[in-house]
């Protein structure tokens, strides 16, 4: 199981992917919590005075996730690339042949994709937590008022790996790399936004249902402010954790035990 890792690990690392990611979520950690902090701290307040007196622990949180979004977007891309480049360049046989047993072998991935995400959870941590704080003291704001913010930021590593994972099942399952892209992109950025839209307003669907949903999960696990603009109910930050996290485990989990059954050509 070690050398697997080891080698999933290598596979990761020797091509110009774990770079280029890593700059693009640097980048948006930098530029989206700038851009949020600016807007939070100098043009809410002056546009809505009522936004002065938001919670300093959720405004820092939302501050410090900003770049989450797109951060946890280009982890789920990770995730299917992980799996999709085997199926897209035919050498998914040669890494089953490599490592017979093909559970191990499928577990060996989700492990990896573990560790590149908390490498890339940390970079992005690291940098909206320098940008974030050097703001909001800019704003003569208290940049930690809480233990809380650390547990937040703590968390965030947890979402992007949970992510990588959703995209690892999701790579699985549409062993086509690019309509797995497409649809793993599309469905969390553009289809779950506006089905949480819709039945945001419907009483029933804004308490029983839009709070299980990935990206609001997502938003009560580091408790930011709610921008759905529905007012729905929110889930603890531990259960959203868990709602998370379960999506994680089904996805991967279905895709492994039907990759571990199905003919490789």
């Amino acid at each position: 199981m070690i050398d697997a890792i080891r080698s999933e690990f290598r596979k990761y690392f020797s091509t110009r992917l774990w770079w280029g990611m890593a700059l693009g979520i640097v980048a948006a950690a930098a530029l989206f919590t700038g851009f949020f902090a600016f807007v939070f701290l100098k043009l809410a307040p002056d546009a809505q005075p009522e936004m002065a007196a938001t919670d300093p622990v959720q405004l820092a949180n939302s501050i410090y996730t900003a770049g989450l979004q797109v951060g946890y977007v280009l982890l789920l891309t990770i995730g299917v690339i992980h799996i999709g480049s085997e199926y897209r360049h035919k050498t998914i046989t040669a890494t089953y042949l490599a490592t017979p047993r093909r559970v191990r072998s499928l577990l060996a991935k989700a492990i990896a994709l573990i560790g590149i995400a908390v490498f890339n959870g940390l970079l992005s941590v690291i940098t909206s937590t320098a940008v974030g704080a050097g703001m909001i003291s800019l704003f003569d704001g208290d940049p930690f008022p809480s233990a809380e913010i650390g547990r937040t930021l703590a968390l965030s590593l947890l979402v992007l790996a949970v992510w990588a994972l959703i995209g690892l099942g999701v790579g699985i399952l549409i062993p086509n790399q690019v309509a797995a892209l497409l649809i793993a992109i599309g469905v969390a950025w553009i289809v779950e936004p506006l089905v949480t839209f819709g039945i945001g307003f419907w009483n029933w669907g804004a308490e029983h249902v839009v709070q299980f949903l990935p990206t609001q999960a997502t938003a009560a696990v580091v408790n930011t402010i709610d921008s759905s603009g529905t007012g729905a109910a929110r889930l603890s930050w531990w259960a959203a954790a868990l709602v998370l996290t379960a999506y994680a485990l089904i996805l991967a989990g279905i895709g492994i035990w039907r990759a571990s059954r199905e003919d490789i050509g």
